[in-house]
């Protein structure tokens, strides 16, 4: 497996291992070892659950900083829509555009003007022919890493369209340069304000490829502080926002799906969600669908772990910042897919679950672990540090923990050792109470 450059860290001297994020972790890329976790970089999807669930703050998502536009002459925002639900009685986005100049942008792309056009480009990709279907959205990150490591047979159902951060992306840089003809590109710095860790990691490890066009990637908390400070003097911005409502409705569970105007769709939430319907599909449940939309993140991009609001409360704001918008202000002219739209990498397995690289051994591991598994208690308690009596079987076969972790193997081998030796101290003890041949002898006399 290639070296994959993740998003989310662990702080051990926070960690306490409670086990909390281990019972929550949907690839069980998670165990507790010497009293703390430890993350598999190989199973690790970046999606964050982890970050939100763990009470003592010991995970982190590990992403730049609003410092970092000190090192170009020339940067832009890309906001995601998600950043604009976590302000209350928030009535114009205006607002946050002009309050991304005064932090420092020179210019401000909004990802949801992308969005609308990546959506009118879905309607007319899933009109062509010889489309695999359902067809799966690309737009979140942690899915479609999902699918490379345990759903390969669905990669060809993966919409083949770059995620609209890289459409605002390019098109945000093109705009830039066009300002700015005497600046090189390394000079002009395309900053993404995220909601959540995976779009970091998408980033990072180059899944756009060439087409990268994103320089760093800021968190929606981050952004949402330093907003806060020069939004205080109320005054009011200049129009310059130019999202319309399906644009804005990208940020929640299904704004994507109804974009596409095909009431043959299935949108759902949260990361185990998303599992179950990824092998309902696998399994071929679902025949008459022709668009999957997946978020990983509960509610949707509001939900994501960079970010500061409920997210359901961030929803029902974006609600109300829709009543007023137009639908869709940047739809395409023409129904043609340019073609720096689409994307230049595939899909492709990079499982993290491979036992051995030898067949016949892998297959004999496999065979040791339903073993052992089949000799475990079966009630998945986590005290072992393993997520499952399974994956507990599976780290004694690859020599990662020993069986006497168990601790209801333990408790019943205890229970055991003290009631046999119970026993033979009354053993003991009824033969010392028992007189001698001799003395019997004596007594008869």
């Amino acid at each position: 497996m290639r070296n994959y450059r993740h998003s989310v860290s662990l702080d051990i001297s926070k960690c306490k291992g409670c086990t909390t994020c281990l019972k929550r972790c949907p690839t069980e890329a998670i165990r507790i070892r010497d009293g703390h976790a430890q993350i598999n970089s190989d199973r690790c999807i970046d999606c964050g659950e982890c970050i939100k669930v763990c009470p003592h703050k010991a995970k982190r998502a590990v992403h730049d900083s609003l410092k970092d536009m000190k090192n170009y002459t020339v940067t832009v925002a890309l906001p995601a829509p998600a950043l604009y639900g976590q302000f209350n009685n928030l009535t114009n986005i205006d607002y946050i555009i002009d309050g991304l100049g005064k932090v420092g942008f020179d210019y401000v792309f909004e990802v949801a003007c992308a969005a609308e056009m990546v959506s009118a480009y879905t309607r007319t990709y899933l009109g062509r022919d010889g489309v695999s279907k359902p067809v799966i959205s690309s737009a979140c990150p942690v899915i479609t890493r999902m699918i490379g490591m345990n759903f390969p047979y669905l990669a060809d159902h993966i919409m083949p369209l770059l995620p609209p951060v890289e459409i605002a992306a390019k098109l945000a840089r093109d705009a830039a340069a066009r300002e700015h003809p005497e600046l090189s590109p390394t000079e002009i710095g395309v900053f993404l304000i995220s909601p959540c860790p995976a779009k970091v990691s998408y980033v990072k490890n180059g899944f756009a490829g060439d087409k990268n066009n994103i320089d760093r990637v800021i968190s929606v908390r981050d952004v949402y502080f330093a907003l806060l400070d020069v939004m205080k003097n109320g005054s009011i911005p200049e129009g310059t926002s130019s999202a319309g409502m399906i644009g804005i409705g990208w940020a929640t569970t299904g704004g994507e799906s109804s974009a596409v105007f095909n009431d043959r769709y299935l949108a759902a939430d949260g990361i185990e969600n998303c599992i179950r319907v990824l092998e309902q599909i696998d399994n071929e449940d679902f025949t008459d669908l022709d668009f999957i939309e997946l978020n990983a993140c509960s509610g949707g991009c509001v939900g994501g772990a960079m970010t500061v609001a409920n997210p359901y409360i961030a929803g029902a704001r974006l609600g109300s910042l829709k009543r007023y918008l137009p639908v869709s202000p940047n739809r395409p002219a023409d129904g043609d897919i340019p073609d720096y739209c689409f994307s230049d990498g595939e899909v492709h397995y990079d499982g993290g679950y491979t036992l051995s690289s030898d067949r016949n051994e892998a297959m004999r591991m496999m065979s040791e672990i339903e073993s052992i598994t089949a000799g475990l208690p079966g009630i998945d308690c986590g005290s072992c540090g393993a997520p499952t009596c399974e994956a507990f079987a599976e780290d004694i076969v690859k020599n990662e923990t020993n069986a006497d972790e168990c601790t209801i193997i333990m408790r019943e081998l205890f229970h055991e050792c003290i009631e046999r030796r119970r026993k033979e101290l009354l053993s003991e003890k009824i033969g010392s109470s028992k007189p001698k041949n001799g003395a019997e002898v004596d007594s008869k006399k």
